[in-house]
């Protein structure tokens, strides 16, 4: 049986719930962490959000931007003859930025992808090139002599969706989007609408003290207890009262008080939230991330009424767990990719706040370039995309890979040694948050290992 790599969420549960014993200790650190972004969240008068869209499995990024000058396309061709798409079928997808880049490579979006294009030719999407989870800068040399350290388990899913949210290993208990919480949550009517998550758990939204608030694409998720019990309403009441009154006990006056805050909260969230019938952006149908982004339109455009100031968002997809069926799975996948970032960008500058929300792609890992006839394997660096009205956009960031099998860019069979670090991708959209150069090296722990001056990757 094939083991489900798409859906973290009971393991994330797990963890979290068994970490609950050690929460004590970090509470000094908690509230020194809440206490430092305290006044800059406090005096924020505007509003921000982060949305970050991640694709588990791990996506191929070389038939997501590929290589389009004649030379470095024949090398992709060569690299996976099986997989590759034709070059005359990239035609309509070529990307031309604003700066050329070196050695005239160009590169093409995947024809899937062509409702980005236009985004992207309004300058308000850049591409980044080769993001990965690194702890320090890495040479191949310093790799293959394992004379630096290295990101713990690389090639495992399950460990490097936890490295990419959270710089740690799985059963890490907080994640850089949390983290970023924990700094803003302060200056939000309530904290508790800080951190949304609309695809079930994640670490990237667990923070030290902002907790992630969990809705589907439909809106709260309603408890039981605030619903009619037995068909009566009276029933529900009284349970209502029974399990939210104060306790001296000390795990049932936490229970009573996590209770009562999710019914509170989803009150308040079902009185606010914007209707879906207000979101006069057509969003694609039958498409589950276009579903998720559409709440997160929804939230956003309901951010006055619930007082918030700053939130990060999390929406997903599965799937790209691309061993085999390369070619009848990832078309599919790109496809629900693109129609759901352009309508939730486009929703956006219909609702006025397209500068204000920035969206940003992540998964595991990129997967090999040389193919294994019907698909790739696990990989490392890969290519993300960044969209939003503050981007500075038309332009492709990072340096453009050799297109090789074991070349000066590779670990072998394609695997891209990242140039760009997730620390560097992250804290490029956390400064644009708002978080300072200082709470960072708190929020991204291997940001230290960087020169400051490379901190900022520049496309926000």
């Amino acid at each position: 049986m094939k083991r489900d790599v798409m859906d973290p969420s009971r393991r994330a549960f797990l963890k979290q719930a068994s970490a609950l014993s050690l929460a004590g200790l970090a509470t000094p650190w908690a509230m020194s962490l809440a206490a430092m972004g305290e006044a800059a969240a406090a005096g924020a008068t505007d509003y921000k959000a982060l949305v970050c869209v991640f694709l588990y499995g791990g996506n191929d990024y070389a038939n997501t931007l590929i290589p389009y000058d004649q030379t470095n396309y024949n090398l992709y061709n060569g690299l996976r003859p099986t997989l590759a798409y034709t070059r005359s079928a990239l035609d309509g997808t070529v990307l031309v930025p604003t700066q050329a880049l070196a050695g005239g490579r160009q590169y093409a979006l995947a024809p899937e992808l062509a409702p980005l294009l236009p985004i992207f030719n309004a300058g308000k999407m850049a591409t980044v090139l080769n993001v990965g989870t690194l702890v320090q800068p890495t040479t191949k040399a310093q790799y293959q002599a394992k004379s630096v350290p290295l990101p713990p388990k690389l090639f495992s899913h399950n460990d490097q969706q936890s490295v990419w949210q959270s710089s740690s290993p799985e059963g890490a208990t907080t994640g850089w989007g949390g983290r970023m919480g924990d700094l803003v949550m302060a200056g939000n009517g309530n904290a508790t609408f800080t951190c949304v998550n609309v695809s079930g758990n994640a670490v990237y939204l667990s923070g030290g003290t902002a907790v992630q608030y969990q809705v589907s694409t439909s809106g709260p998720v309603p408890l039981r207890a605030a619903s009619s019990l037995f068909g009566s309403s009276g029933a529900a009441a009284a349970l209502q009262t029974l399990i939210t009154q104060p306790s001296p006990q000390l795990l049932e006056a936490e229970y009573s008080r996590v209770t009562k805050r999710a019914l509170d909260t989803g009150s308040q969230l079902t009185s606010n939230l914007v209707p879906a019938s207000a979101i006069t952006t057509a969003f694609p149908t039958g498409n589950s991330l276009a579903d998720q982004l559409k709440m997160v339109a929804r939230m956003i455009a309901s951010a006055g009424a619930i007082g918030a100031k700053r939130q990060v968002f999390f929406v997903s997809l599965g799937g790209f767990d691309t061993h085999d069926g390369l070619l009848n799975v990832h078309p599919g996948l790109l496809t629900s990719v693109s129609s759901a970032l352009a309508a939730f960008y486009n929703a956006t500058v219909d609702l006025g706040v397209a500068s204000q929300v920035t969206t940003f792609t992540a998964s595991d890992f990129g997967r090999t370039l040389s193919g294994n006839n019907d698909g790739s394997d696990h990989g490392w660096g890969s290519m993300h995309f960044v969209l939003g009205g503050a981007v500075k956009g038309k332009q492709l960031y990072g340096t453009p890979p050799a297109v090789a099998n074991n070349g000066p860019d590779d670990v072998g069979e394609g695997r891209l040694l990242p140039t760009l670090s997730v620390d560097q991708y992250a804290a490029t959209l956390g400064g644009w948050f708002g978080i300072s150069n200082t709470d960072l090296l708190t929020v991204l722990p291997n940001l230290r290992n960087f020169n400051a001056s490379s901190w900022n990757i520049g496309f926000v």
